[in-house]
């Protein structure tokens, strides 16, 4: 038979009275924090073991630092501004159109699928997803070129998407995010350049960020074929054949075979590296030659690009030239940086529209209303 055990209840409470509360139980984050170490890979960048924040703070009670950055960028201005920056097409009056908030949106979606796949951090894959074009121009890269071209030190808009997060949100305090979120979106473009390379310089230090610089292509390159033919730019026929037999005829199919082949790649590796098979690589290749030479070149597209661009040019050099002007504008006493660089701060947050507005009343007539 077992006896009853019987405790000093004064002892047991003055045990108890010398523990903190936080002791006694465990926060919502950090149950989330053991979660993540129980089921996700090995490979995976854990919420726990973050390399920090820029500035110290304390850390939410409810969210792991990855879902709180991912919060963070969906309730900054640059993100609400994303819905009216070009994706291909200026302005379009279409209702079906893609526009900057909507690629990002999809290679979210694409990223996140991945993610999961491979048991990778989904919050860390969605953070870096929202967060990697805020820094776009207004007018696509017509307008990144533009500023790349006028002001001194250049431009790139994964540069700036970084400067949006450390230093432009919430007026000069930035969004304090973590290393992996800002090394993410750092390192998401490639340009013309190589999807998956060897230079650790060029890519992410995560997994979760070299999914989301796949899941970029993966999406422009479908979407924008979407929206060229739906604009007349091109047909579907027009899409080379090669590329339709080893990816299917269909947007969605194409998509589906990439993520897919990605995925069994990676997981046949086992390595902990992602991988894409040479003929998936190959044909991604030739779609994204494709779209350069029938659609970003195509001279109906261009047209009205090269509009905008003096656009940006004009109103850059104008804002210069009137600093008094500007501050007010902005409304603020004094500059936080060289001249120069506030105005390309200011263009480069421009949504479209705000850019032809501010354009108009600066070098058009407007007509006198008073009756």
């Amino acid at each position: 038979m077992i006896k009853p055990i019987f405790y000093d209840k004064l002892a047991i409470q003055s045990i108890f009275d010398e523990v903190e509360p936080c002791q006694l139980s465990k926060t919502i984050r950090e149950e989330l924090e053991e979660r993540e170490e129980e089921i996700l890979s090995p490979f995976a960048a854990l919420s726990s073991k973050t390399k920090g924040r820029q500035f110290f703070e304390e850390e939410c009670p409810l969210r792991p630092a990855f879902q709180h950055d991912r919060d963070r960028i969906i309730h900054s201005k640059s993100f609400r501004r994303l819905k009216h920056k070009t994706q291909v097409f200026l302005i379009p009056m279409g209702d079906h159109y893609r526009t900057r908030l909507t690629h990002t949106l999809e290679v979210s979606q694409i990223a996140r699928t991945i993610a999961k796949a491979l048991r990778l951090n989904e919050d860390l894959t969605e953070a870096i997803s929202l967060g990697h074009d805020l820094g776009h121009t207004p007018f696509g890269h017509a307008g990144e070129d533009t500023l790349n071209e006028i002001v001194p030190g250049g431009f790139n808009h994964a540069d700036q998407s970084l400067r949006v997060v450390d230093l432009l949100e919430k007026d000069g305090k930035g969004l304090n995010l973590t290393f992996e979120v800002r090394d993410g979106i750092l390192k998401h473009t490639k340009g013309k350049g190589e999807i998956l390379c060897e230079d650790p310089e060029a890519m992410a230090s995560t997994l979760e960020g070299q999914v989301v610089r796949v899941a970029d292509i993966i999406a422009y390159i479908n979407h924008d074929i979407d929206d060229a033919i739906r604009g007349g730019v091109i047909s579907p026929n027009d899409i080379p054949n090669d590329c339709l037999k080893r990816l299917g005829d269909t947007h969605s199919k194409r998509i589906n075979t990439m993520v897919n082949d990605i995925i069994q790649e990676t997981l046949r590796s086992g390595e902990g590296e992602l991988s894409i098979s040479k003929e998936v690589l190959s044909a991604i290749w030739d779609l994204r030659e494709f779209l350069w030479e029938h659609v970003y070149e195509n001279e109906a597209v261009h047209t009205d690009f090269h509009k905008a661009t003096k656009i940006l040019r004009e109103l850059y050099q104008y804002l210069v030239d009137h600093p008094d002007y500007f501050l007010t504008l902005i409304k603020m006493e004094s500059f936080y940086d060289s001249l120069e660089r506030c105005v390309c701060d200011f263009l480069a947050g421009m949504t479209d529209r705000y850019a032809f507005n501010l354009y108009e009343k600066l070098f058009l007539p407007l007509p006198w209303i008073v009756l």
